[in-house]
């Protein structure tokens, strides 16, 4: 019966080609373009967790109140760490970690590189294997350095890594201790070496302040530790350090969690990455609905053209769930011929969208699961575009069709209406929808952003370039390579930098604004292109005064409620600027 069916089916196809390349193109888009949001909202699912220990990983976050509100971030002071593993035994395992970017230079190759200054316990709690090295040793000398496969290519090519000499910066010597496999692609980590943080410590970076909130903890509990339980314990450990927070909470965050959900407003999760993922998954069914719902459309309205075949076959005894088996059949067909061209749409786009979302996507060919999951998409959308016109067609009666009278008076309202109507609406709100989102990322880019982008670049300031900053300002000057030069402490697109506790004439001690801030040099606003409403760009040479300069926008001067923001005095951790 079920090879009848089939037979049935492809002649079908066969004959009415017209109709088949429409519907199976149609189809094939509707499903090319859910894969692909699906493979997405798959990787994004999938994000970091395949480390063993993630069921005890967590990362430490601060909630403190400020204006009325309960404020959350995940950056902690540099000396907390070593503080929770030493005052709670349920820690086995802790690590600080902070992204740094050096120069590796092996004979006449130089290599830029991100990585991480990390503790020795980094690779006892994340699951990143080493190919070469022991993940108890590699990060205990402070000159030791872990590389990533591809990085000890590019900087030993095919020579064993392990034991050579690497310099950083051009300054310090270290040994290349162990090889790790490079970062898979579902990580939130990104970095291609690592240091140990003794090394931060030699530099002279590292601080005992408990204010200064800059880099990440991690933390894995021991077996059996009740995390509830410990995250009451640990809430005032703030207080116990650091007098001048006696509100700020300190707490565990599921590190399973952090990538999907690790949105806070008034200390309560809210959510994060995963609203972006319900969004799509909303949009992909969507689109899936409207590419179905063109194919009832087109399948119903062959309607008089299957009428007299339902017809004959009824006449000679055909059951009413048999034609619906065979309209079911027909329609699982089409839907896996579409399944076919999909999988080739995906893997001609698939480089591109990867391209676009800036995220490697990949399909995973060798996977069962993957393949079990096409099978039950293929069915769920035989099932779904072939359900109605199954129903529609099978339910014909005999006399009427052989008569030519099955045709039925228009009226107001039918299933067929209201299916083009639907269409219709999901694909005029997707169309309206994008359109709006255009023209907000068009706003966006287009808006002012109160600096000139053209023409105006930054350099991470490195080993020497800090200490030569004046002859190469002046060469570059000089040369008429730039017209303008400046230093600053972070780029001005970001911030790095800022405080609460800010002073200034009437404001109340306690009040908690957050204040942003950005150090810079001599023409910092010339440089940047800032428009100055008042006063003028710092010059240290003409005015050695500038050195506890301050130049505040108009926010700020909003914020501070000055009227004449001229020499005003603003107090910055007991630090006065004018």
């Amino acid at each position: 019966m079920y090879k009848n069916y089939l037979k049935i089916a492809w002649r079908n196809l066969l004959r009415n080609k017209g109709f088949s390349f429409l519907n199976i193109v149609g189809l094939s888009i509707g499903l090319a373009v859910t894969a692909l949001i699906l493979i997405w909202i798959n990787f994004e699912l999938g994000v970091d967790q395949f480390h063993e220990n993630n069921d005890r990983l967590y990362e430490v976050n601060n909630q403190y109140p400020v204006d009325g509100d309960i404020w959350t971030w995940d950056s902690t002071p540099k000396v907390m760490g070593p503080v929770i593993k030493k005052d709670y035994p349920e820690v086995e395992n802790v690590s600080r970690l902070q992204d740094e970017s050096f120069l590796f230079s092996k004979d006449e190759k130089r290599i830029k590189s991100t990585g991480s200054m990390v503790d020795p316990d980094f690779l006892k709690m994340f699951s990143f294997p080493l190919l070469e090295g022991s993940v108890e040793t590699v990060l205990n000398d402070v000159n030791a350095v872990v590389l990533t496969e591809s990085l000890a290519k590019k900087i030993f090519g095919d020579e064993p890594a392990v034991g050579q000499m690497v310099k950083v910066d051009n300054v310090d010597s270290f040994i290349v201790s162990g090889i790790m496999k490079d970062l898979p692609s579902n990580t939130g980590f990104n970095f291609e070496f690592l240091m140990p943080w003794e090394y931060l410590v030699q530099k002279g970076w590292h601080d005992d302040n408990w204010g200064n909130n800059s880099i990440l903890t991690y933390v894995m509990l021991k077996e059996g530790t009740n995390y509830n339980a410990f995250s009451a314990k640990i809430k005032n450990l703030r207080e116990r350090y650091d007098k001048d927070a006696p509100e700020m909470v300190t707490f565990l965050y599921p590190f399973s969690r952090y990538w999907l959900y690790s949105e806070f407003e008034n200390g309560k999760e809210i959510g994060g990455r995963i609203d972006l993922i319900r969004m799509f998954g909303i949009i992909a069914a969507i689109i899936l609905m409207i590419a179905c719902i063109n194919f009832m459309n087109l399948s119903t309205a062959r309607s008089e053209k299957r009428a007299k075949e339902v017809g004959i076959r009824k006449v000679v005894g055909a059951k009413k769930t048999a034609l619906i088996g065979q309209f079911l059949g027909e329609s699982i067909l089409i839907s896996f011929l579409s399944a076919l061209l999909a999988l080739v749409i995906v893997l001609v786009a698939l480089p591109s969208f990867s391209t676009l979302i800036e995220k490697p996507l990949s399909l995973e060919l060798a996977s069962v699961w993957f393949w079990l999951s096409a099978l039950g998409v293929i069915l769920l959308t035989g099932v779904l575009a072939g359900s109605y016109p199954a129903l529609y067609l099978s339910g014909f009666k005999p006399s009427a069709v052989l008569k030519g009278t099955f045709r039925k008076l228009n009226s107001a309202v039918t299933p067929r209406k209201v299916l083009v109507v639907l269409q219709f609406s999901m694909a005029i709100i997707l169309i309206t929808a994008s359109i709006i989102v255009k023209q907000q990322m068009k706003k966006v880019q287009d808006r002012q952003t109160g600096y000139a982008k053209n023409n105006l670049v930054y350099s991470v300031m490195e080993g020497d370039v800090e200490k030569n900053y004046t002859l190469i300002k002046n060469e570059l000057l000089e040369s008429g390579t730039a017209v303008s030069v400046t230093k600053t402490g972070s780029p001005i697109t970001e911030s790095w930098s800022n405080s609460w506790g800010f002073q200034w004439k009437g404001k109340e001690e306690d009040n908690k604004t957050l204040v942003h801030r950005l150090p810079a040099d001599d023409a910092v606003a010339k440089t940047m292109g800032m428009e100055l409403l008042e006063g003028r760009d710092f010059d240290l040479n003409r005015y050695p005064t500038d050195s506890s300069a301050v130049i505040i926008n108009e926010s700020a001067v909003e914020l501070m409620n000055f009227e004449d923001p001229i020499g005003q005095i603003i107090r910055d951790n007991g630090i006065d600027w004018h």
